[in-house]
This record gives structure tokens, sequence and C-alpha cells, in this order.
């Protein structure tokens, strides 16, 4: 007999009529701790509600939660009603809330809280401690788990704000016992390999999935760390203590990134705007100095000595005109008072040319008299030595050849006796 084959639907739908048909599960109340915890914008509230060793979704719809008097919380201890039935497209059990009741704080929330209180009166949390953040983070160190959503965040943000980061991944531990010391081991390896910043983080999740990052060890180590740490544990509303601790809190994996790398795409256009700025600025100052390098040339120009020489020299020009105008003036009127005719004038300059030709003639005479062809025609000679005139017979010994130059000619002759004559007083 062959068995029948049935669909999931069919089995889904099976199963949630045996949760609807069992009297137990028509009407029961839960305690448990409140974890998971998220608000629908529809009105709906889904969490999960666990104990210590077993976990189960709940969803309270809008109706139900309307009625609550408290608002619900991560960590809270509750008692909640309400029955437990299939979802049938996904195949899951979960327990529909109609109403619940506050029981308290959970244990994981009462240790968090003792936690951040101590490390508070500690001064892990003041400002005075925090350090900034580059602004140029060349190498980004980030502690993390290898895979998921929030590595591939922070890689690919940071690689679109700035292509050329350097980003050195640890791959840690980030869930579970061994998530502490994995943490902290990373922090401390990355601070030793130098980098600039440091990342530290990971996805979503419930307080327990989170509870890593709740550890004093960790917290200790963010503290300690001389490189800036950003912490982006979790979604915007979930907070643990690294966050506290953390230089730089981050809402999420990718604001984390926005925070520790700079885009150079915005800086690239301030530069860009401040090159313009830079460029007018300079244009200004040198339209500026040409002018007062052209004043200075106006004013050198009329300072310099060729400016001066050629406003002396219109002067003169101008004082010569008026000085022949004033000859011509009292020539004419010279003219006027002597009454000279055209007659006298020649008569008078015939007068200055005859006493300057017999003035030349005298001159004429006395230069003819005083020329040395004249003292050769009456019978003196001329003698040289080494076409120097001789003047004395000193510096002359027997042999010298001497040039006699006579009237109408030149004798060469040879020193054959020289003899003293004192010549007489005049």
């Amino acid at each position: 007999m062959q068995n029948s084959v049935y669909s999931v639907s069919q089995v889904n739908t099976y199963i949630k009529n045996m949760f609807e048909t069992d009297y137990l599960l028509k009407s029961l109340e839960v305690k448990g701790e409140i974890s998971n915890l998220k608000y629908h914008s529809s009105g709906h509230v889904y969490f999960t509600l666990k104990d210590a060793t077993s976990a189960i979704r709940c969803v309270m719809f809008k109706s139900h939660a309307a009625s609550l008097t408290f608002l619900l919380q991560d960590g809270m201890q509750v008692v909640v009603k309400g029955s437990c039935s299939v979802y049938e497209r996904d195949g899951s059990y979960q327990l529909y809330v109609t109403s619940a009741q506050k029981e308290g704080l959970g244990d994981l929330f009462v240790k968090f809280e003792m936690l951040k209180e101590k490390l508070s009166e500690l001064g892990m949390f003041d400002e005075m401690y925090k350090q900034p953040i580059p602004t140029f983070v060349r190498t980004l160190g980030v502690v993390t788990a290898p895979t998921g959503a929030a590595v591939r965040d922070i890689i690919r943000v940071s690689k679109n704000r700035n292509p050329g980061i350097r980003i050195v991944l640890f791959p840690a531990i980030v869930q579970g016992p061994e998530a502490p010391a994995s943490i902290v081991k990373g922090i401390e390896t990355l601070e030793r390999r130098g980098v600039d910043a440091i990342i530290v983080g990971r996805g979503g999740g419930s307080i327990e999935d989170l509870w890593g990052f709740n550890d004093e060890t960790v917290a200790q180590a963010i503290f300690d760390c001389s490189v800036p740490i950003i912490s982006a544990v979790g979604h915007e509303t979930d907070f643990t203590i690294a966050d506290f601790v953390a230089d730089v809190r981050a809402a999420t994996p990718s604001n984390a990134a926005e925070l520790a790398v700079c885009d150079l795409k915005v800086y690239g256009d301030r530069l860009s705007d401040l090159t313009d700025e830079c460029t007018k600025a300079i244009q200004r100052r040198i339209d500026d100095k040409r002018g007062e390098c052209l004043k200075l040339k106006r004013e050198i120009q009329l300072l310099s000595p060729l400016n001066r020489l050629s406003q002396k020299k219109a002067k003169l020009e101008s004082f010569t005109e008026d000085l022949n105008d004033i000859m011509d003036r009292r020539i004419e009127d010279a003219r006027r008072r002597v009454n000279l005719d055209s007659d006298s004038l020649t008569d008078l300059m015939d007068d200055k040319l005859k006493d300057l030709r017999h003035r030349l003639e005298v001159s004429a005479g006395r230069l003819h008299a005083l020329s040395p062809l004249s003292k050769l025609a009456g019978g003196f000679s001329f003698i040289t030595h080494d076409d120097k005139p001789l003047k004395s017979i000193k510096g002359i010994k027997e042999g010298d050849k001497l040039d006699i130059r006579l009237k109408d000619g030149r004798i060469k002759a040879d020193v054959e006796e020289i003899e003293h004559i004192t010549a007489p007083d005049i």
C-alpha cells in the first residue's frame, strides 16, 4: 500500500489544528524575560520570551497592546497570557499574547545595570578620556565577525567614501562564551599593528547575542587602548557597555564607517572651492599690486631726471623764444632810434670788412715770419737725431747719424768731432 503524499500547507494546517484543539494551549500564562523587542509601525509588538534554557517567539497585536499600562523593554521579567498557535506561512509556532504583567527585571538586565554603575563610578565613561577620531584615517581596524552584514556594510561604506582606505579585519567571535576573550585579543592585536582607528561591533540581536560586549574585560580593553575606538554594536536602539566606554558610539556598523572614514568627495569639493577662492584672492592681490605699480611708475616718471630735464628743456626753449622775441624787438628799436638807412648800414659793413682784412694781413705776416720754412729760407737749418730735434750736444757721440734739413733739401751726416762751446750770456 502506497503512502499518501501531503503538501507543506496541508502539514502546517494539520499541526495548527492540533494546537487549536489542545485545551491547555488555548489559554495559558507564561513567565519569562523579554528580548528582541520590536514595536512595529503597525502597532503590533514582537518579542521573544525566554528563561535560562529556552525561548519562545511572541506577538501581541495592536488591539491588545493598546491596553498595556507600561512600556515593554528588553530584559524585563513579565507574565503573559495568551494562546499558542502555528503561523502557517513559516511553519513556526508562537505565543499570541493578549495581556502582560510586569514582574521585574531579568537577570541579564540586572547584571548589565550593575556593571554599568560600577564602571561609571570608576570614571570609564567620562568624556575627559574620550579620544577624537582622526580626520584622515589611512588604516582602519575592524574587530567583528568575518562574515555577515556588519563587516560587509563597513567595507562597502568605507570604500565608497575613500577607495584608498586600508582595512585590517580581525575575525573575532562576537557571540557566546568565547566572545569577550576574542574581542579583547582583536583590540590588542590591531593596536599593535598601528592602525589609525578601530571599529568594534557586530549586527543586531537579542541581549544574549550582544552579551559579549557587556563584559568587563572588553570594557577595560577599550578603555586602555591608545587607538580611538568606535563602538558599533547592534542597531540604533541597542546599547552595550562597550558603547559607553568607547570613544565614539555609532548607531550601526554603517554609521561607524561613516564616522571613521572621511568622504574624499566632500573634501575634494571643498578643496576645489578653496582653490577657486585662493585663485580669486591672488588675482585680486595681483590687480591691486599692478595698480600700485602703475601709480608708482607715474610718480617715478614725474620725479625722474629725464622728465625733469625734459621740463627744464621745455622751459629753456620757451625762454629762448622769449629772448629771441626780446632781441628782435630791441634790434628793431635800435634801428628805429639810430634811423639808419640801408646805405649807411652798407658803409658801416664795408668799414668793418676793411678793418678785418687789414688785421688778417698783419696776422698773416706775423705767422710767415715765425714759420720754420721762413727760417730755413734765411740760411738756417733744422737738425734731428733719431727723428728728434737736436737742441744740444748732450747725448751725442762720435759716429752718430744726423739729419740736416735745409730750405732746398736734406743732408745725412756722421758726427766726427764734438766741441763744447760755452754760450755767452745774453
